[in-house]
């Protein structure tokens, strides 16, 4: 008897925040503390991997405020894409907005940053795709 049945990839899913200040042009971004994959990314946009069955949205929203002490409004998907050098990873940036909270870094994130778009790449140890931060350019 043939198996029918296709192997399923086995995806992670990391959900990413842009919080954006329209009125100073910034966006937050948060320097993670040594570790796993700190000296690969450094800095970057606050978020995190989902676990299996988390409802994105909720698992954006308590990923954003354990890194940055803000509540968000999720505004909506805005970018996804996935890695080359890590193909099994899919990440979804979301454009967030601050309603409440005070900024204070958290969880693996050290420090805070707001930085213009111009700026991000003097932060990020690893490329920004370009369609990101074209779009990014739009907003500000």
């Amino acid at each position: 008897m043939e198996n029918t049945e296709k192997e399923v990839p086995n995806f992670e899913v990391i959900v990413l925040g842009i919080i954006l200040d329209s009125t100073r042009k910034k966006i937050l971004i948060g320097k993670r503390k040594k570790g796993e994959d700190a000296g690969l990314l450094g800095w970057c946009f606050p978020g995190g991997r989902l676990s299996p069955g988390e409802d994105i949205d909720k698992a954006l929203k308590k990923k954003m405020k354990l890194k940055t002490g803000y509540s968000v409004k999720n505004i909506g998907t805005f970018f996804s894409r996935t890695y080359e050098e890590k193909p099994r990873i899919v990440s979804i940036t979301f454009l967030t907005k601050v309603f409440e909270g005070e900024e204070r870094p958290g969880d693996d994130f050290v420090e805070l940053k707001w930085v213009s778009v111009d700026e991000l790449e003097d932060y990020f140890n690893i490329p920004i795709h370009r369609k990101l931060k074209e779009f990014l350019s739009e907003l500000v």
